[in-house]
């Protein structure tokens, strides 16, 4: 759910200990899955695969696997409306995805996609803390943050509630709601910081974008100043050209299984 350009499906590929496995990859943009058939073509080719099309499916086998990957520019919430959608899945996977959508509307029918006893692995889960640090003017960012997150409250899709700043702690009491148990639970926090001569790989570019998404959630704020923005951005665009710049960001990860109980919400 949530599929991106496909790197769960090269992780779950890589780590697969063999047989016939139907691996389902939607996302929304047609540019990620478009992305996704490309990288996992060359990705399954350097790892020993050989890759073969069929149709809208990628056909990727090697000694012992046998994958049939279907990737689909879909809406889950397409997906959930069409009538009699199967609960066929022995895994799903949502990455990033949960913290977008309302929970108590749309866990429950997600629950349905599982087949009985089926597991699920809902990881990257926002959970409420952004941290930058050096600390720069604390008194403007801890107001910018908190503005920031309040956009992920009160975002909203078709009049609907459509995310939440907590969903991770959120999840303790949403999951088993849901019908599903929980098995594991922990951090997957992000933390960004420089090495003696650079970030590593693409980190500052990320933390460029970090910053970018930020502002430009608030760039017409009623409560943000929009030069006091424009400083903020700027200065902490600036510490990353210079390696200093740190950042957190706290979120949980889920494993467990579909049960045959519904417990009360706390």
């Amino acid at each position: 759910i949530g599929a991106g350009i496909g790197t769960m499906a090269e992780r779950f590929l890589g780590a697969a200990p063999g047989g016939e496995i139907f691996y389902r990859a939607i996302d929304v943009s047609a540019e990620n899955i478009r992305e996704a058939r490309e990288r996992l073509t060359v990705w399954g080719e350097g790892n020993g695969y050989t890759v073969e099309p069929s149709g809208a499916d990628l056909l990727l086998r090697r000694s012992g696997i046998e994958a049939q990957v279907r990737l689909e520019c879909l809406d889950l919430f397409e997906l959930l409306d069409w009538e009699g959608a199967p609960a066929r899945y022995d895994l799903l996977l949502a990455n990033a995805f949960l913290d977008l959508i309302d929970l108590p509307a749309y866990l429950p029918a997600i629950a349905g996609l599982l087949r009985e006893d089926g597991h699920y692995l809902f990881t990257i889960n926002f959970d409420g803390e952004t941290i930058f640090q050096p600390p720069f003017d604390d008194e403007l960012e801890a107001a910018i943050l908190a503005c920031y997150h309040r956009t992920m409250d009160e975002r909203t899709r078709e009049g609907a509630p459509s995310g939440d700043s907590r969903t991770g702690r959120a999840l303790f009491r949403h999951l088993p709601a849901a019908g599903l148990e929980i098995l594991a639970a922990g951090s997957s926090d992000w933390v960004v910081f420089p090495g003696k001569d650079r970030y590593p790989a693409d980190e500052a570019y990320f933390l460029h974008f970090i910053i970018h998404t930020v502002a430009t959630a608030l760039k017409d704020h009623p409560e943000i100043d929009p030069d006091q923005l424009r400083r903020w951005a700027g200065a902490r665009h600036e510490q990353v050209e210079q390696r200093k710049l740190i950042y957190i960001a706290h979120q949980l990860d889920f494993f467990g299984k579909k049960c045959d109980f519904i417990r009360p919400k706390l």
